[in-house]
């Protein structure tokens, strides 16, 4: 075999468990049609942009499949399976080994297994990119471009933590935090949590839905943009963690931080006021935290974030841009 060939027997095949792999045999895989929607979605994430050259190999795996399981869920859609792009520098053993089980154990938890893919060697950066499928039943992939005037703003989970935590891991002195509110900040920005049990909910009863990648303001601004409404936000709504309230509270970050921050991950959608009791009893089953912050209003200009006078808040940026 080459170097490659064992590379990819040694540390990936193992992850191959559906049939449709084909034991990373041949040059393709087989999906099989179930009669749904087939969902598909692509995310890459480069060393020093999405992850720094550091970072524990496992946690590095595991955010390269949940960025994509993230976009399934505020589709709505259900996993079925993921390719992997790797370019590499090095075939490191040191360094595969972690990889290859953070990356087998997460297929496994949100039963989306590898189907096949391809590995490079690049003299630059490291990259992972993975194409990841899901099923809806027909027609019912959630959309940008559903939401109406008086539909409600909701967004899962907290906002702003991983932007905090990348800023802690570049250096940034916050005194005011203890090493476990550190270690939360930085887990939020290596391993995010893809809203995967949300996502029935959100195919059930959200107008538009998309995931919070970079940056509430900026991704909000989207979707209206996609749907030709705007937006008021409550900021005061905003749900934050203990460690970022007590960092906006102390004056060590402002609110552009939070908001305007990317790799929250979380799910932003709107839903019809009368579906809205409906949406957070089913979030609330499924174990996830939803929190309404603002409402969709007519017209094409860029949402607005309101502070607790009532003032619009001036955001020097919408949200982290590659470009």
């Amino acid at each position: 075999m080459t170097g490659e060939d064992s590379l990819i027997s040694r540390y990936f095949k193992p992850l191959a468990t559906d049939p449709g792999a084909l034991d990373l045999t041949d040059d393709a895989a087989i999906l099989k049609p179930s009669g749904d929607d087939l969902v598909v979605t692509t995310d890459a994430i480069v060393e020093g942009v999405h992850f720094l050259p550091d970072d524990p190999p496992d946690t590095i795996a595991r955010k390269a499949l949940r960025v994509n399981l993230s976009d399934l869920a505020a589709k709505g859609a259900a996993p079925a399976g993921f390719v992997l792009t790797l370019a590499l520098r090095a075939a490191d053993d040191a360094w595969l080994a972690p990889f290859a089980r953070g990356l087998g154990e997460d297929a496994a938890r949100f039963q989306c297994p590898l189907l096949g893919g391809d590995t490079v060697s690049t003299p630059g950066a490291l990259m992972i990119s993975i194409t990841a499928f899901g099923r809806v039943p027909l027609g019912r992939m959630v959309r940008r471009n559903g939401a109406k005037a008086g539909d409600r703003v909701v967004v899962s989970g907290t906002i702003g933590d991983a932007a905090l935590g990348l800023g802690l891991l570049k250096g940034a002195t916050v005194p005011a935090l203890g090493a476990d509110e550190r270690e939360m900040l930085i887990g939020r920005y290596r391993v995010p949590q893809p809203r995967t049990a949300l996502a029935q909910a959100v195919r059930n009863h959200a107008s538009a839905a998309m995931d919070v990648s970079d940056g509430l303001a900026g991704d909000l601004a989207k979707l209206c943009g996609a749907s030709g409404v705007s937006a008021a936000i409550d900021a005061q709504s905003i749900p934050l963690s203990g460690p970022a309230r007590e960092l906006l509270s102390n004056g060590a970050v402002g609110i552009e931080s939070i908001v305007s921050g990317g790799d929250d991950y979380e799910i932003l959608c709107t839903i019809p006021e009368n579906r809205f009791e409906a949406f957070a009893q089913a979030a609330s089953q499924a174990g996830v935290t939803v929190t309404s912050i603002g409402t969709i209003i007519a017209g094409p200009s860029v949402p607005r974030f309101i502070d607790g006078q009532g003032s619009k808040i001036a955001l020097p940026r919408l949200s982290y841009s590659h470009f």
